[in-house]
């Protein structure tokens, strides 16, 4: 028989409840803050980290911009060659390149995430990582959409989705304004558009690069889209054939490429003078100054279809 008062054991058993269910809720926010961090990358693999990235390294420079970008710059211990955007990035040490590493060197900065540009022979890296036990991220970008997921993603690995968040808004809305600005009004017609990817050979690209994505953003239409690999080797006699109203490179000079064209008075682009160049860096790297590129060469074509129109 109890000798406690009715009254006593009720305020006990009343305590002893609270206890457990605050020692339930501790339980709980315990497991959710030692949850794993998942997202799927661009190689549709799971991404799974115990907790937020704090020691990362870039093995790719638009990589290195996204990063910058989804406010986990302060994170990166080490980056590849020619990531030199932003200013900070010039200042972490380089551990090589997709084709060239120092996986020795990398290891040894133990890393808890490395961000790869997952194309090509940089597979066969990610495995060597993975079998040394690194986490890696595979970035291969194919649209603007991807971009904006890539800052996203980045920043919930890095803990910094805050800031992701706001650049992968950012990115759709400025996106969003240069569509509705420049692609096609009524009764207009697609500019025929050459993109010069390399000069010697003559090469260009297909419509599944990223590069074709901005022509029909901005009104054009590649002349090539529909060759079968997404860069190949053409002629010039197909150049010719092809007759486009404007061509654009990668540079900072525009006469450069008028004079490298000079010798063909019969191309149209030629004719009226509509050769452009856009920054490389803007133009082949697939991070957020993609839109830097867009937006120039949207005003590139724009400027080619007033001259044709007069």
């Amino acid at each position: 028989m109890s000798i406690l008062s009715p009254a006593l054991r009720h305020i006990i058993s009343v305590n002893i409840g609270a206890s457990l269910i605050a020692a339930s809720l501790n339980f709980s926010c315990a497991f959710v803050a030692q949850a794993d961090v998942k997202v799927i990358d661009d190689g549709q693999r799971t991404v799974s980290l115990a907790q937020p990235a704090k020691r990362i390294i870039s093995l790719a420079p638009h990589v290195t911009e996204m990063i910058f970008a989804a406010g986990a710059g302060q994170f990166l211990i080490g980056v590849s060659d020619y990531s030199d955007y932003p200013e900070q990035a010039k200042k972490i040490p380089s551990v090589g390149n997709i084709f060239a590493l120092d996986l020795e060197r990398l290891l040894a900065l133990k890393p808890d995430l490395v961000i790869i540009w997952g194309t090509g022979n940089a597979k066969h890296l990610a495995k060597k990582l993975r079998d040394n036990k690194v986490t890696v991220f595979e970035s291969e970008p194919h649209t603007f959409e991807d971009i904006a997921s890539s800052l996203e993603r980045i920043a919930v690995l890095s803990g910094t989705e805050a800031i992701g968040n706001i650049a992968a808004k950012q990115f759709r809305e400025r996106l969003q304004s240069l569509s509705s600005n420049y692609r096609l009004k009524d009764k207009e017609t697609a500019i025929s558009v050459f993109h010069q990817m390399v000069k010697s050979p003559l090469m260009t690209v297909n419509q599944e690069h990223f590069i074709s994505k901005m022509i029909t953003l901005c009104g054009g239409r590649n002349v090539f889209a529909e060759l079968k690999d997404i860069s190949s080797t053409i002629t010039v006699e197909a150049l010719l054939a092809a007759n486009p109203e404007l061509i654009f490179s990668s540079g900072k000079d525009n006469l450069k490429l008028l004079k490298d064209w000079e010798g063909f008075p019969t191309l149209q682009a030629v004719k009226k003078q509509n050769l452009y160049s856009i920054p490389g860096d803007w133009l082949h790297r697939a991070g957020p100054r993609v839109l830097d590129a867009t937006e120039q060469l949207c005003k590139d074509i724009a400027e080619t279809r007033k001259k044709i129109q007069r």
